[in-house]
């Protein structure tokens, strides 16, 4: 059973290296203060930074305020960054580093919460699943169920380097330890997986 390929699809990446014209130039001019152009960077890594907090933090009321939080840091310390083009791998280390903060500070909740995108605004327009959407979302909630027994930090290896498709170097810069560091603790966390997902079949 190969859980990896399981995780999310990947829809917009946190992690992208490179950095368009466009883009440097927004992050430009956010650096000087301009609050539109940064509302912009904003908009274009919202998306991705809500899952990339979700999956590290367990759930999205905590992944929301954790986002929150990123874009405070972002704004504050935007006037620092000298080089755009070193802007993401800047940014995914703020990301990581506020999810880690995150975990350390809060407190363990008692009811889960259910996300937001599994409802529907319009009750009507849900329709019957078919066998094969029902096998999905089964497999989903195993998927889900298992990472809930791994740890902060083997969800956020998992989670860089197979969903937000980081190399093993890349992964490493976030998370501020050496490559061979990480393609060990990528093991071990594959490890917990396996046995977490052998747990939720029994």
């Amino acid at each position: 059973m190969d859980a990896i390929e399981d995780l999310p699809a990947r829809a917009g990446s946190l992690g992208d290296s490179s950095i368009g014209a466009a883009e440097a130039a927004l992050i430009e001019r956010a650096r000087r203060g301009d609050h539109d152009a940064f509302a912009d960077l904003v908009d274009a890594r919202l998306a991705a930074t809500l899952r990339t907090a979700t999956a590290i933090l367990g759930n999205e009321a905590d992944a929301r305020d954790a986002t929150q939080e990123i874009f405070i840091r972002v704004w504050r310390n935007l006037p620092g960054l000298r080089d755009a083009a070193a802007f993401p791998g800047w940014y995914g280390r703020i990301v990581v580093n506020t999810c880690r903060t995150s975990i350390r500070g809060r407190r363990r909740r008692l009811v889960r919460e259910i996300a937001v995108s599994r409802l529907t605004a319009d009750p009507e327009s849900l329709v019957p699943p078919t066998a094969r959407d029902e096998e999905r979302i089964d497999r989903g909630e195993l998927i889900e169920r298992a990472l809930d027994h791994l740890t902060p930090a083997e969800r956020t290896i998992l989670w860089l380097h197979h969903h937000e498709e980081l190399s093993l170097a890349e992964t490493g810069d976030l998370l501020g330890i050496p490559s061979r560091t990480v393609k060990s603790r990528l093991f071990t966390a594959r490890r917990s997986l396996e046995r977490a997902l052998e747990e939720e079949t029994r």
